[in-house]
């Protein structure tokens, strides 16, 4: 006597959108985030090239208690930030970071914060010792 042939265990459906992104996270997942150079520019004799930071993401997200596998959503996006740049003068090469612009206020605002907050107490008690 032979066991009934077992049916091929039965896997959930996908959609064409969500194989893609599958693909592409696959494909990507080793090049997420790399350094890119722009093209050179000169002016006056500087030449000055560019370097951006760019990262590239994948999401998706599904209901447990969906009916099919369709249903869901999927995203993705892609970041680039702006590093610096190399500047070229006179046969010397030197590597210039962008400076993040909330430090320039960021910086001077709690420093004065903090002399005031030491200032005014100390004010106060000299008053009360009069």
């Amino acid at each position: 006597m032979t066991a009934p042939d077992e049916p091929a265990p039965r896997t959930a459906p996908t959609h064409p959108a969500t194989d893609l992104l599958e693909q592409l996270a696959t494909d990507l997942g080793s090049r997420a985030s790399t350094v890119v150079y722009g093209e050179p520019v000169t002016i006056d004799g500087v030449t000055v090239i560019p370097i951006a930071d760019v990262g590239i993401g994948f999401g998706r997200a599904s209901d447990p208690a969906a009916a099919t596998a369709e249903e869901g959503a999927a995203c993705g996006g892609v970041r680039a930030r702006p590093r610096g740049f190399i500047e070229i003068k006179n046969g010397t090469a030197s590597y210039k970071p962008l400076r993040k612009p909330w430090l320039d206020i960021a910086v001077p605002v709690t420093a004065v914060l903090a002399a005031v907050a030491v200032a005014v107490p100390l004010l106060a008690r000299r008053r009360a010792l009069r």
